[in-house]
């Protein structure tokens, strides 16, 4: 019995003791299965990864410089777009629903672009079909890519709460290439690409193999090389912009500069707002050693491209920044060309620092926050130049704009070129009174794109005062368009109406008349410095002002081109400019100054009373635009046969440049519109004889004045 008894113990310790080892066994295979099955779903992350990385790495996201992968939608041809769907079938995708049915055929393939809920799995031809009607044929192109319309749920929509539920839609979009972007209207999406490309955001930017940037256009003007950023028509906030269409504004200034530069040597010029550095290029290329170019600008890239603009078109830079002066390095065997210094500050800060003789502003808009600063320490007889680009404020498109910078309440009228440029002018007056000096224009252009206005400096309180007093207010009538200014005067006037030539207050009901201002009242060109500019302007061959200049002489002295002469008259004669005579020989090919002191002792003799010019008469102010006054029913006579028939009545006479169908004239309205009558034609009549017109003409001019209003 105990021996049976030992035997069963041993059974039983042998069986536990195997059931244990059993347990084990089956433990340790469970626990492999596991690792087993995790290392294979890693490893199937990991082959996705890849998949998705390998075709989708073209693009670098905006916010960092890592790759990124691009959307789905995102392809080049309509094949590759059908490739989705058999990667979409194998499982690979990872971002379409997970709700596939398991019994779909394999020849059916789903759309990679829908959810399967709005479009199940179907046959390749009518996948095919479905692609490139309702995706790619709403596309949005970009750079040899194709941004198809999208239905996937990555872009929610607003959710509509109705009741206590909340229902969330998916609404159809795009994906933006650039900067990864869910937009919805296709509209919108070309307006979103459109401005990366203004910004410089392109693929340059977010190519994956970080693409070198693209090297920077070389553009040439007037003999001046000048390299700009491949976007300076619409360049950023901190881009430097040039316009090439200011072309004639900078070879103004250049001809204005030249002359100043024979009246006095050295001369010190200022350009308060660089950009490219291409104005003061031009002065150091034309001029030479007889300028000294002073280029600023605050924006540090800005700097640096004038940096490399100089160093292009082989000049000297000196870089001043605070007071202290860094010579850059020069090549040999550059010793005799001019120096140009480039300094990097506010522009209000460097014209209170130094003084000036030649100051040119041309700030991006309004040029009057700059005004005080520009005439706090500009020299004696120096020339303040200004350009205004804000022509929508100027040509009374944005008249609170106007109030608001130039404190001038204006309308648009007939005459608008002429009256922004009186603006300016009145405004660039204030600035010198405060600063107790005074101004002389010597030329006022207003062209499509700009304003610009030239004046020279009188240092002095009674040059200021004589300045002040030409700012007057105007009176202009919104019937018939005639306009004067106002008498000098601090009295009140009980009809003001009166000043007005017309008589349109009393034959019509209501107020007809508005007050316009205040203006400059004053000459806006000076004789003498345009014909100097005309010389400058052909000795450096500057053809492109030539016509212009001749205009603007014509139009200073209210006379034909038929009566203009650029050498002036057979004998000798003297014109005064602020001090600086100028003789105009009559076979002399150029024009010389007589040299002296900036005031010669005779005029310090005789205090503030200074020598008038020989040719007191001014041209008259603003001019008739010849279609706003012609006659329904009447053909007009040609406008140099018209300006013929003004100066034959006893009128100056001219056209200006403000309107090519613009003539200046002393004539009043009414005498304007009789002459035009007079020798206007019927229309149904084409070869009436003038004697015939004028048997006609006592029952047209009855009349005429209502017909026009």
């Amino acid at each position: 019995e105990e021996e049976e008894e030992e035997e069963t113990d041993e059974l039983n310790v042998s069986s536990k003791m195997k059931i244990n080892q059993h347990g084990t066994e089956m433990i340790k295979k469970e626990v492999e299965i596991k690792e087993e099955e995790a290392e294979i779903k890693i490893k199937e992350e990991e082959t996705e990864q890849e998949v998705g990385k390998e075709p989708n790495s073209n693009l670098l996201d905006a916010s960092s410089e890592s790759p990124r992968e691009k959307h789905i939608s995102i392809q080049r041809t309509l094949a590759d777009l059908e490739k989705l769907a058999d990667l979409k079938e194998d499982g690979i995708i990872s971002t379409v629903s997970q709700n596939t049915d398991p019994h779909v055929a394999g020849d059916k393939k789903p759309c990679p672009l829908c959810p399967e809920d709005q479009f199940k799995a179907c046959y390749g031809h009518k996948l095919h079909r479905h692609l490139q009607n309702l995706h790619w044929k709403v596309s949005v192109e970009f750079e040899g890519y194709r941004m198809c319309i999208c239905y996937l749920p990555c872009h929610p929509v607003k959710p509509n709460v109705a009741g206590d539920q909340i229902s969330l839609k998916m609404g159809a979009h795009y994906h933006c290439i650039i900067c990864s972007a869910t937009i919805t209207r296709r509209t919108d999406m070309v307006g979103h690409v459109k401005r990366h490309v203004n910004k410089g955001e392109t693929e340059s930017r977010y190519s994956s193999a970080q693409a070198p940037k693209s090297a920077p256009d070389i553009l040439k003007e007037a003999d001046t090389d000048i390299q700009v950023l491949p976007n300076y028509s619409t360049p950023q906030k901190t881009d430097s912009y040039f316009n090439p269409k200011m072309k004639l504004n900078r070879q103004l200034i250049v001809c204005a500069l030249a002359v100043l530069a024979e009246e006095r040597k050295p001369l010190e010029c200022l350009d308060a707002f660089g950009a490219t550095g291409i104005m003061g290029l031009q002065w150091a290329k034309h001029l030479g050693n007889s300028v000294k170019v002073t280029i600023n600008d605050y924006n540090e890239n800005s700097v640096t491209m004038i940096h490399e603009n100089c160093h292009l078109n082989k000049m000297k830079v000196v870089t001043s920044s605070k007071g202290e002066d860094d010579c850059d390095e020069t090549i040999e065997g550059e010793e005799n060309f001019p120096t140009i210094e480039v300094t990097q500050m506010d522009a209000n800060v460097i014209m209170y620092l130094r003084a000036f003789d030649f100051i040119h502003l041309d700030p991006f808009g309004s040029s009057v926050n700059y005004l005080d600063a520009a005439f706090r320490n500009v020299r004696n007889l120096g020339i303040v130049s200004v350009t205004s680009t804000d022509i929508s404020s100027l040509y009374a498109k944005a008249q609170h704009v106007a109030q608001r910078h130039y404190g001038c309440n204006i309308v648009r009228t007939e005459y608008y070129k002429e009256l922004a440029a009186r603006v300016v002018v009145a405004a660039v007056a204030r600035a010198a009174a405060r600063c107790n000096k005074g101004i002389e224009v010597l030329l006022a252009v207003a062209l499509e794109h700009f304003v610009l206005v030239e004046v020279r400096v009188l240092r002095g309180p009674s040059p200021a005062d004589d300045t002040v007093k030409k700012i007057r207010y105007l009176i202009h009538c919104q019937w018939c368009e005639e306009r004067v200014f106002k008498r000098e005067g601090n009295m009140l006037e009980e009809n003001p109406y009166r000043q007005l030539p017309c008589d349109c207050h009393s034959s019509m009901t209501g107020k007809t008349a508005v007050e316009l201002g205040p203006l400059w009242s004053g000459s806006l060109f000076n004789t003498g410095f345009l014909r100097r500019m005309l010389f400058e302007a052909v000795q450096y061959g500057l053809d492109d002002i030539q016509p212009l200049l001749k205009t603007l002489i014509c139009e200073a002295e209210c006379t034909t081109h038929k009566q203009f002469s650029i050498h002036g008259p057979s004998s000798h004669s003297k014109q005064e400019e602020c001090g600086v005579f100028i003789k105009t020989p009559d076979a002399a090919a150029d024009y010389y100054i007589v040299h002296g002191k900036r005031k010669s002792n005779e005029m310090n003799q005789n205090g503030a009373k200074r020598q008038k010019p020989e040719s007191n008469a001014e041209h008259p102010a603003f001019y008739y635009n010849i279609h706003r006054h012609s006659i329904k029913g009447m053909n007009m006579p040609k406008l140099n046969k018209f300006l013929h028939y003004l100066s034959e009545a006893g009128y100056r006479v001219s056209r200006t440049h403000f309107d090519p169908m613009g003539v200046r004239t002393d004539a009043p309205l009414v005498q304007f519109k009789s002459i035009l009558v007079k020798y206007s034609t019927p229309t149904y009549i084409g070869g009436q004889s003038e004697g015939s017109v004028q048997d006609t003409q006592a029952g047209t001019e009855g009349d005429f004045t209502e017909e026009s209003t």
